[in-house]
């Protein structure tokens, strides 16, 4: 395997299917064929549009992006594949990849994660939003009981709520402009709000990027809240 496919937004508003030559790979290096790659749609709708401020560029850059945002610029970074070639221990494992959407890439064999025996590969795209909604929690610090609401369900928002809600006690609503994720929250065990929404809330995460759902947030916290 040589070659590849790879998406690269040309300039704003515009993308493209690309060839791509792969480059030979190393003694501590995997070959990777894509079998799924996920858009995370708020980040990689800023990017395609050309929205990334200045300030932001360099915290904002995917481990292996290619080109500046602005384009023309090789962006991602949920990937689950199979490899075929690399390490006795590893070939064969179908891993997650913090990596751009590319039919088939070359990458140290540490930059690749396991996905464990059962983990359907589809649902195993969304490691990296998980591994957000942990950080996100671990920096809310909800405590058993709290009253948590999460502004924004999208694929953030979410899972934010699905792990929040096995907290013993808590009380998780999800807010969206959108009824129809009504059913969604429903199936993660938390409740579904688009407007009217409980006060008096003791964590209040804001996963809408949006200034509306920042001042939202504020609305609905608790004095002292978080």
């Amino acid at each position: 395997m040589d070659e590849a496919t790879a998406f690269w937004v040309e300039r704003p508003g515009v993308g493209a299917l690309k060839a791509q030559r792969l480059p030979e790979p190393g003694e501590r290096d995997v070959v990777v064929r894509t079998m799924h790659s996920a858009v995370s749609r708020g980040t990689e709708t800023t990017v395609f549009t050309g929205h990334v401020p200045a300030s932001e560029r360099e915290r904002m850059r995917a481990p292996f992006q290619e080109g500046e945002f602005g384009g023309p610029v090789k962006y991602g970074y949920l990937n689950v594949g199979r490899v075929v070639e690399g390490p006795q221990s590893l070939r064969g494992r179908v891993v997650f990849t913090l990596y751009p959407h590319q039919s088939a890439f070359v990458v140290p064999a540490d930059a690749v994660v396991p996905v464990p025996d059962g983990v359907p590969a589809r649902r195993a795209v969304l490691a990296g939003a998980v591994e957000t909604a942990v950080n996100v929690l671990w920096d809310a610090a909800p405590l058993v009981g709290d009253r948590i609401t999460v502004i924004g369900a999208g694929m953030i928002g979410c899972c934010i709520a699905r792990l929040a809600q096995a907290l013993p006690g808590s009380d998780v609503i999800l807010i969206d402009t959108d009824e129809s994720r009504r059913a969604i929250a429903s199936r993660l065990g938390a409740g579904f709000a688009t407007s009217n929404a409980a006060t008096g809330r003791d964590v209040v995460i804001n996963a809408s990027g949006s200034a509306d759902g920042l001042q939202l947030a504020l609305e609905l916290a608790v004095t002292e809240g978080r």
